[in-house]
């Protein structure tokens, strides 16, 4: 059985008239976000960027089309050294088949099927 507003308001004994309404308080709970961004593996010299950001407590999506064309050689360093990192600090880390790289902090996990 449904309860309309009316319905609660007797329940709550509050009186009113016609013309008078009442307002609940809400509560609202301040939850802290999560960001998720979107960086672009250049190299070597960006895994300790990007590892911070990790440690701060951002997921990370990285883009590794342009270093997979331009240097193989130095992708597969930087990913090896990006692996490393995320196995000693326990963030986890994964590829996609479409060349990205997802790196989480120990709080999320990356669900693999």
């Amino acid at each position: 059985m449904f309860l309309g507003i009316k319905d609660l308001l007797p329940r709550f004994s509050i009186s009113r008239k016609e013309d008078e309404y009442v307002e609940l308080p809400i509560e609202e709970e301040e939850k802290e976000k999560l960001t998720v961004r979107i960086e672009n593996l250049g190299g070597v010299n960006d895994v300790d960027r990007l590892i911070k950001l990790v440690k701060g407590g951002n997921i990370l999506i990285l883009k590794t089309k342009l270093i997979r064309k331009k240097d193989l050689g130095q992708f597969q360093n930087s990913v090896q050294k990006l692996k490393r990192l995320c196995h000693n600090f326990g963030f986890d880390i994964a590829a996609t088949s479409d060349g990205f790289i997802i790196c989480t902090p120990r709080f999320a996990k990356i669900e693999r099927g």
